[in-house]
């Protein structure tokens, strides 16, 4: 088949069963087998022939493979990231802690950044981006997650102002900082997730005990010794956590605010010296 568009719809319909996006899953694939940009094929679709590549990619779809672990990428915010086997894919809904640290620090930003779990160095680069005066720390426990941060930093410009650091949570960090960012593992282990995500995703990044707490119970406790003040920390929560993060953060000694992400769920709080 010769025809993009045919071929595009084509995907499209075999892939309604293993994806929300079918369509738009189908345009990635065709532009990363053609070696473009997906605006390219949408503008242009006549202009090419349709890669064998293609069908191979749709293939590993089928399979329920990770449309990000197949191209190699996820775009997060204004940057993109590397991903592939091993590090949590970044989600448009943790996009809401990186518009509530702009709407905290406004143009003057913070000097020093911490990002606990930073995984390819998601949130961590992203806030590096919005503040180019910024340095930032990224700490994981995961040695592939730090090689896929490492490579990011290399390929975003940033690798002087970032440090990258194997540890778990901040037990071995240092100083304070103006703004920390977290995105911890907080689904509860008996929670049952979409084959995209169960079969592929590493599990230490999504699960986080019988309540899906147990890290933030190991986080927000140290976060005193490490925030600088007038600064924030930054949480990622699950949907249905606010008023149990909250408690946890308030016996801390926190005063804590909650933003939504785009479809109106609770997604971060923001906890500052009370």
């Amino acid at each position: 088949m010769s025809d993009v568009g045919s071929a595009l719809r084509e995907a499209a319909r075999r892939l309604e069963g293993v994806s929300d996006t079918p369509r738009l899953d189908a345009e990635l694939l065709m532009a990363h087998a053609l070696g473009v940009e997906r605006q390219s094929v949408l503008l242009d679709p006549a202009r090419y022939d349709v890669p064998v590549r293609f069908a191979e990619l749709v293939a590993l779809r089928m399979k329920r493979e990770p449309i990000a672990y197949i191209l190699g990428y996820r775009d997060f915010w204004t940057i993109r990231i590397g991903v592939g086997p091993g590090v949590l894919i970044p989600r448009s809904d943790s996009e809401t802690l990186i518009e509530a640290a702009i709407e905290h620090f406004d143009a003057a930003g913070p000097e020093r950044i911490l990002d606990l779990g930073t995984g390819p160095g998601t949130l961590l680069f992203a806030a590096l981006g919005e503040w180019p005066a910024a340095c930032g720390l990224g700490v994981d426990a995961s040695d592939v997650a730090l090689d896929y941060a490492n490579e990011n930093a290399l390929r975003l410009g940033l690798e002087n102002r970032v440090h990258l650091m194997r540890g778990n949570w901040a037990d071995q960090v240092e100083g304070r900082f103006d703004l920390i960012l977290c995105n911890p593992p907080y689904i509860a282990d008996s929670e049952a997730l979409m084959p995209d995500v169960a079969d592929h995703e590493p599990a230490g990044a999504l699960f986080a005990g019988a309540d899906g707490l147990d890290d933030y119970r190991r986080i927000i406790p140290d976060l005193p010794r490490i925030l600088a003040p007038g600064g924030v920390a930054i949480l990622e929560i699950g949907h249905m956590q606010r008023i149990l993060v909250t408690e946890l953060a308030e016996a801390a000694g926190f005063a804590v605010e909650c933003r939504q992400d785009l479809g109106g769920r609770d997604r971060a709080l923001l906890l500052t010296r009370a």
